[in-house]
């Protein structure tokens, strides 16, 4: 990333009013436009000269090489332009499901969402998502129907879909000029005027409405203006008494509306073509809330000036960059802000307005602005940092859990470090993205959404920090424990020339119930007599908690196992902790094989989220994995399936659910408890297992 001023930019940018800025999220599902209609925005509003294609990879916000290769979004990108003495903050967000950790960021430091649909493929699964977490954040909304050159594409059955899956609220603002290949422009039902097909040049000026649309442009008109009216009594009045409603007071009561999340404006276009982005930039001006008329719910006590930082960017030559958003006060290049976090201080150095990968300088950066600096030191994503210490509670961006986890090892020696390292850096930049240690395994794994997101995160590794690494499944941490009562006596005892070694107990195993899920062990103490002295009796519990991180099965570590030492021995020269250590080992090891050792495997609390069509292939490939289904709920042509799978089932679960469901589907995932393993599947992972021990030992 470039951090360096453009050409046409030299000078200081001043502050801008909270009143004239508006900051939109630009969100929805995967390959609907969302990329090339901030291109097409940046480009008509005069902030670029030229309108950028994904193919190509000349576009503003998608400017990682990575993003190129794959043509799509992997992080969210900050833009903005000026339109109508407004200032435009646009955050283009990733729309697949392995990246939405900047779009849930983003849309905390927004307004208004610009939520994007296919005029093909309608309502998907994330646009789904997005909409329900802007209604949880009462985030004001704008849809717009891309892609209306498309064959099969059909603005009226998307605005329907849209109705009956998002909300009866939405409400068509423009309508497509023809369909398909036939498409000429769209007509602005708000200022009822027309824009024709520009085909990839700036928009024209309004245009007269064609007459063969008359008809079609009255009926829907005529549902705006009830949609919009019903929203404000006094406009109510003027328009049952036959008053005409110019198109300023009908677009200060949209704007009302739209604030109070009472309509959600449809409108329309081609990105690719730069057809409706006059419409849609109006639109966006006069109906999305500025910050000073709908502010933040992120706390910052009584700070004169406070900013948040919703993205983190590591780049291996600049260091992090912070992107934020102005919560109090003026941000100048000078300011010296503490996180409570860390109790840190922190100094701004130059404050930036990103534009992509370049950026412009700024003298300051009013409330509610959007800005970036680099080089903080301790600061990471999710902090509110303020003038003064004061007690601030970050706010909870609630990132998904990771449902998808790769064993990760590095193909040189002595890398292990750097990866390490990389891989830390790359999670500030994508909180979901998890690295950490298996206990039980020892491997290190790498956690995340998507298999997609950890192949980006390891392409990212390479080529920023220089270490290649490599992917593998991860073995499914297995545990062990007993079905019934068993009793073993053992007695250690070796001679040699000088002191001997003699340790000699008696232990009887039960299994112990699992509290709260989980499985756990205890050792009692039932020596009576003083059989076996005080001192040796801890090493007769260190000699059994060894053997149980290895059992005789599969290596797993046995758990939910009661030890009771009830009996022994010992001699007053030879005896020692060592060797009732290794007597305590011997008799688990004869014990536990009599006690109807069983395998257990983790079981998952699956939750899948699949098209109505495709329920019934879904459920099938469930059994065939051993789920279990717990019950259905369908929504809007949508249906969230409950289901409970073991682990190693579902270890490349993301691959069959796309193929299934044509990479309509989604899912997420959480531990639930351990059960026994079925017998037939126990034997072959217990074979696996020895085959695999004498391979080692060969």
């Amino acid at each position: 990333m470039r951090l360096e001023a453009t050409e046409e930019d030299t000078s200081p940018m001043p502050a801008t009013e909270p009143t004239k800025i508006r900051n939109i999220a630009v969100a929805g599902h995967r390959g609907v436009g969302k990329t090339s209609l901030v291109e097409a925005l940046l480009f008509e509003s005069g902030k670029t000269n030229r309108l950028g294609s994904l193919e190509q990879g000349t576009t503003v916000s998608d400017w990682d090489e990575h993003e190129h290769r794959r043509a799509m979004s992997l992080s969210g990108s900050l833009c903005h332009l000026e339109w109508k003495d407004r200032k435009i903050n646009l955050v283009d967000t990733p729309g697949d499901a392995g990246f939405q950790a900047d779009t849930f960021a983003g849309l905390r430091v927004v307004e208004g969402v610009l939520v994007v649909l296919s005029a093909v493929m309608g309502v998907e699964v994330n646009t789904s998502r997005i909409w329900k977490r802007a209604d949880q954040q009462e985030l004001s909304r704008v849809l717009f129907v891309n892609m209306l050159d498309r064959e099969r594409a059909d603005f009226f059955r998307v605005l329907e879909a849209a109705r009956q899956q998002l909300s009866d609220r939405c409400v068509a603002i423009q309508l497509p000029i023809g369909s398909e290949h036939e498409l000429t422009g769209i007509v602005d039902l708000l200022h009822m005027c027309a824009y024709m097909d520009p085909s990839g040049g700036r928009e024209g000026g309004p245009q007269p409405i064609p007459d063969s649309m008359g008809d079609l442009v009255q009926e829907y008109r005529e549902k705006l203006l009830d949609a919009v009216v019903e929203t404000d009594e006094a406009l109510m009045e003027r328009y049952l008494e036959g008053e005409e409603l110019d198109a300023g007071a009908v677009a200060d009561a949209l704007k009302q509306a739209v604030t109070r999340d009472e309509l959600y404006p449809v409108a329309c276009g081609v990105a690719t073509k730069n057809l409706g982005t006059t419409a849609l930039l109006d639109l966006l001006v006069e109906g999305v809330p500025s910050p000073a008329k709908k502010g933040t719910t992120i706390e910052f006590g009584d700070a004169k000036q406070a900013v948040f930082i919703f993205k983190t960017i590591a780049d291996p030559f600049t260091g992090r960059i912070s992107c934020f958003r102005v919560l109090a006060g003026l941000v100048s290049g000078d300011t010296t802000l503490v996180d409570p976090r860390t109790h840190a201080k922190e100094r701004l150095g130059q404050v930036l307005a990103l534009q992509g990968k370049d950026s412009e300088t700024v003298d300051a950066l009013g409330i509610g602005d959007l800005g970036a600096v680099a080089k903080l030191k301790d600061v990471v994503t999710g902090d509110v940092l303020v003038d003064h210490e004061v007690a601030v509670e970050p706010p909870h961006i609630d990132f998904p859990e990771p449902v998808m986890s790769f064993a990760v090892t590095p193909k040189a020696k002595g890398d292990e470090e750097k990866m390490a390292t990389g891989l830390r850096r790359l999670s500030e930049e994508d909180p979901t993205l998890v690295l950490r240690r298996d206990p039980q395994t020892g491997e290190q794994l790498l956690s995340g959404l998507s298999q997609m997101q950890v192949e980006v995160a390891v392409d990212r590794l390479n080529t920023r920090f220089h270490v290649d690494v490599e992917l593998h499944p991860p073995r499914v941490p297995y545990k062990e424990t007993i079905r019934k009562e068993a009793r073993a006596r053992h007695r250690y005892k070796k001679q040699t020339g000088g002191r001997g070694q003699f340790g000699d107990c008696a232990i009887v195993l039960e299994p112990l119930p699992a509290e709260d899920g989980e499985l756990g062990y205890e050792f009692v103490d039932k020596i009576v007599g003083g059989v076996i002295s005080q001192s040796y009796r801890p090493a007769v519990d260190k000699g059994v908690r060894e053997a149980m991180e290895h059992g005789e099965l599969a290596g797993a570590p046995v758990q939910g196992v009661r030890v009771l030492l009830v009996d022994g021995m010992e001699h007053n020269v030879d005896s020692s902790e060592m060797a009732f250590k290794i007597a305590g080992s011997m008799a688990f090891k004869e014990a536990y094989q009599n006690a109807d050792p069983v395998l257990l495997e983790p079981i998952m609390q699956l939750e899948v989220t699949v098209p109505d069509d495709t329920v019934g292939a879904v459920n099938g490939d469930l059994n065939s994995r051993r789920g279990r289904l717990q019950g259905m709920e369908p929504a809007g042509g949508m249906t969230t399936i409950q289901a409970e799978v073991p682990m190693a089932e579902i270890l490349t679960y993301s691959q069959a659910l796309t193929s299934v469901t044509g990479g309509r589907g989604d899912y997420s995932m959480h531990f639930l408890r351990y059960e026994e393993v079925p017998t037939h599947v126990a034997q072959k992972i217990i074979e696996q297992t020895k085959k695999e021990r004498e391979t080692a030992n060969a």
